[in-house]
């Protein structure tokens, strides 16, 4: 597609609905908003503006929640994930708009697919994992996802269940895992080139966001936003790879 710039309004609401999910539920922000945006402003800018965004949203809910980081955990999960950054990141700069962003759908799509597997499995109590190296593997595919894609949260998720990692401990410690391999994905690709206007509206979109997530977070049950955050997601990257496949 033309990766114009984005209409105000859906800048502003892609944004904030990622925004409030990742408040409520501690990840979903590139899930809910990358496809939007990729539609919006096109593959490549559209997830660097994500990364950018994903930095500042999680700076935000790790100040509230830094009392549950587990510091080591998240230190061995970022690790590798800085270095599967920089292949991503020549995957994004080198790839054609629009496989690039059939490439984003798809990818969304796939880490859809995988969290509600991982929720499945969840339930089922099998399946614990142990040690480092799948620390490791869930790191690096994070990395490398957050840089072409701007989803590194499923990879985590994922690690999260097999070693039955408690909810609110893996919620604040993915906030610095994102902090850190975000700005990793910004210094390996740059900042997106967007018009003053539209810097201003996604601030604004991102702190509306996490006040109204913040506000809603008592009162709305995790597992219901969850269930709308991924629906949304899915019709999202749904639509970004038929446009890529129709040559944007």
């Amino acid at each position: 597609m033309d990766a114009g710039w984005p209409a105000p309004l859906g800048l502003a609401v892609a944004v904030a609905l990622g925004a409030g999910t990742q408040r409520i539920t501690g990840l979903g922000f590139a899930l809910v908003a990358a496809p939007f945006l990729v539609l919006l402003l096109g593959p490549f800018a559209g997830i660097l503006l994500i990364n950018v965004l994903g930095v500042a949203a999680s700076v935000l809910v790790l100040a509230q929640v830094r009392r549950d980081v587990d510091v080591r955990r998240g230190l061995l999960l970022s690790a590798p994930a800085l270095v599967a950054v920089l292949p991503g990141a020549w995957v994004a700069r080198t790839t054609a708009p629009a496989l690039l962003q059939v490439l984003v759908g798809g990818c969304v799509v796939v880490a859809l697919l995988v969290v509600l597997a991982a929720d499945r499995r969840s339930g089922t109590g099998a399946g614990v994992a142990a040690g480092t190296a799948p620390a490791v593997l869930a790191g690096a595919a994070s990395g490398f996802m957050n840089a072409t894609a701007g989803v590194g949260g499923p990879a985590l998720t994922i690690y999260a269940v097999a070693t039955r990692w408690p909810q609110p401990a893996f919620a604040a410690t993915a906030q610095l895992c994102f902090v850190v391999i975000g700005s990793a994905s910004v210094a390996a690709k740059g900042l997106p080139s967007l018009p003053a206007a539209d810097w201003v509206v996604a601030i604004a979109a991102l702190a509306v966001g996490l006040v109204a997530g913040t506000a809603l977070s008592a009162r709305v049950a995790p597992a219901a936003a969850r269930t709308a955050a991924l629906a949304l997601a899915l019709v999202g990257s749904v639509a970004t790879v038929v446009d890529g496949l129709l040559g944007g």
